[in-house]
């Protein structure tokens, strides 16, 4: 395995190159080996704590990210191995490992669960990451001494890990989630369905229209989606309407794969007259976290620590997903600790200054 070492202020930031086997021949062709960078805490390389073991974060970032947009340079302020060494000198945070996976697919990203249509990323954390990070650093490396934390698709991530595989995680952290469907993505449909008339063939013309027909197979690509993500794979420069509708393209994938559908997935909407299909809509719902607590409410019991916080101005309106999942928390007596602020869904890094040193004192 190749290694490169970077110091930062104080830590240590190592680039491992991984060969996943998890990935290999995944659906889009993206790659499956991947550079993982890990954070090692000040004290990892002192001579007095050579043999010490740390407990470890593994940080899954928001969609169109990857591991290394969050080790990255920044202007005007800390990337995230900066930050930990801010929060560690300062004691207000045990020293730990921090892993950086890449996760970033040619959908823009993905949502840490396992899909036909995209890859199976959960596979990929739990049976291959985790083992090789024991494997080649000094950690602690029981499920009660490792969490996974982070934001957006990341928080989802978390959470849905939390739930799932408790075996593997003894704290998550989730900042900003997706949840409660039926608020989020609804909301985003409408402008993605008008968008994607760009790409019907024949092209649209203006005139009258007789004879409105749904699609002959509703809930499938008639050709238009594939058009789309050919374009989106061979332009430079993707606008913001764009990345949208790319994501709820990935969600799609996400939450309703099918290999026998085109693209290997299905859709919640009629593509031709907008029409919503109840079943295919059903099949999103089962992973939305809102309902999926009460299932999974054992293994929510076993985690140490669940943190959870949103700004209370989220464009994207999650606050209101977060406050139901907090209520579902207390319905069932799941001990967590949730928070709200003054932000929206944008900027909101300097929220790990709180939820950090939570999560690494639950693991130490």
């Amino acid at each position: 395995m190749a290694k490169k070492q970077y110091q930062t202020q104080t830590g240590a930031l190592v680039i491992e190159q991984h060969e996943s086997r998890v990935l290999a021949d995944n659906p889009l062709g993206d790659p499956h080996c991947r550079a993982l960078h890990v954070y090692l805490p000040p004290q990892y390389n002192l001579p007095r704590s050579a043999k010490r073991r740390f407990p470890v974060l593994f940080d899954l970032v928001g969609y169109t990210g990857s591991g290394q947009s969050h080790t990255n340079w920044r202007n005007f302020e800390e990337n995230v191995p900066e930050k930990l060494d801010r929060l560690i000198n300062s004691g207000r945070m045990p020293p730990s490992i921090v892993v950086f996976p890449d996760c970033f697919t040619a959908l823009g990203g993905n949502q840490y669960i396992n899909s036909s249509a995209i890859g199976k990323y959960a596979d990929y954390l739990t049976k291959e990451l985790v083992p090789f990070v024991d494997k080649q650093f000094r950690t602690l490396d029981e499920r009660e001494h490792r969490g996974c934390f982070g934001k957006s698709s990341g928080g989802y991530g978390a959470m849905v890990h939390g739930m799932k595989y408790p075996g593997t995680w003894g704290a998550v952290g989730n900042h900003s989630g997706d949840a409660y469907f039926d608020f989020i993505y609804k909301a985003e449909w409408p402008p993605v369905l008008t968008a994607l008339q760009a790409f019907t063939a024949p092209a649209r013309k203006a005139g009258a229209k007789r004879g409105i027909a749904k699609q002959t197979k509703p809930g499938t690509d008639d050709g238009r989606i594939r058009r789309f993500l050919d374009y989106c794979w061979s332009t430079e420069h993707l606008s913001g309407a764009d990345i949208t509708t790319l994501m709820m393209v990935c969600m799609a994938a996400t939450y309703d794969p099918d290999p026998k559908a085109p693209n290997g997935f299905r859709l919640p909407y009629d593509l031709e007259t907008g029409e919503l299909i109840e079943r295919r809509w059903q099949a999103w719902l089962k992973h939305d976290p809102v309902h999926m607590i009460e299932k999974y409410k054992a293994n929510l019991k076993t985690l140490r620590g669940l943190f959870i916080d949103c700004g209370w101005r989220d464009q994207y309106h999650i606050h209101f997903g977060s406050r139901q999942i907090a209520r579902q928390l207390d319905r069932f007596k799941i001990s967590h600790r949730y928070e709200e602020f003054d932000g929206t869904h944008s900027g909101i890094d300097h929220r790990m200054d709180v939820s950090l040193p939570y999560l690494v004192k639950k693991l130490s």
